[in-house]
């Protein structure tokens, strides 16, 4: 009969219903128990990925500072004075000059009231070279014709760079006296026995650089005074004998 027709249909359907979801639950329950036997391996390959980026980095680190150690370095390192290290050059305090108070560490002020300033980075670096290991075997000396030898002694003495140094501390040799650039770096050389091209040489006047990079000295020129900027140019540059490093 049609009933007994329909019956059997909807007992067909029920069974292929029934049998659709238990292979449904069979195939969930093989992912589910898959994921937790593969948890193991899924981790050890991320755990060596991790490993293989860290050792990758830490080469990359290790040959960088590998880089920065195995860079030459000036054997010596000569500083101009006036327009250089500070200013305004010392003459032009005629009619004050000495003797010179203290206003800040960075700035002293003449007897008739004018203003001495240090340039740049001057303190920052002159306190690296006098207290880094990196420089612990460089001669740090000055190269100057400034007019009024005195007081740039005073100066010298009073500028304080930081952890209790003045610049005079930082200072193993001194050549301020008249006379061509070229006479200040070969009596250094003389005194030291540091070769010409072993030499950084910083000054603010053009003239003095090319004199002096024609003898085969790196050469920094430093309009500005001794920045940051230059100074790191001129590190990341040597050696350059005969050549002027320009910012």
């Amino acid at each position: 009969s049609n009933s007994t027709k329909i019956c059997q249909r909807v007992k067909s359907a029920a069974h292929a219903s029934f049998a659709f979801m238990a292979i449904r639950l069979s195939f969930l329950t093989i992912l589910f128990v898959s994921s937790f036997a593969l948890s193991p391996v899924i981790a050890w390959i991320n755990l060596s990925k991790s490993v293989t980026t860290r050792s990758r980095m830490s080469h990359a680190s290790s040959l960088s500072k590998n880089a920065i150690e195995d860079r030459s370095i000036p054997k010596a390192i000569v500083f101009d004075l006036d327009g250089c290290l500070w200013y305004p050059d010392m003459y032009m305090l005629w009619g004050g000059g000495a003797p010179f108070s203290k206003k800040t560490d960075s700035t002293l002020v003449d007897c008739s009231g004018s203003s001495v300033k240090m340039l740049g980075a001057v303190p920052e670096i002159l306190l690296e070279l006098k207290t880094d290991d990196r420089w612990k075997d460089a001669v740090v000396a000055i190269a100057s014709c400034t007019d009024e030898p005195s007081w740039a002694q005073d100066c010298l003495r009073m500028f304080e760079i930081g952890g209790g140094y003045c610049i005079k501390d930082v200072m193993h040799h001194e050549e301020i006296y008249k006379s061509n650039k070229q006479k200040h770096l070969r009596n250094l050389a003389k005194k030291t026995g540091i070769a010409l091209e072993d030499m950084l040489f910083l000054d603010n006047e053009m003239g003095n650089c090319q004199s002096v990079a024609s003898i085969g000295v790196t050469v920094a020129y430093t309009p500005k005074g001794v920045t940051a900027q230059i100074w790191e140019k001129a590190i990341a540059n040597f050696p350059a004998p005969g050549n002027i490093i320009r910012p």
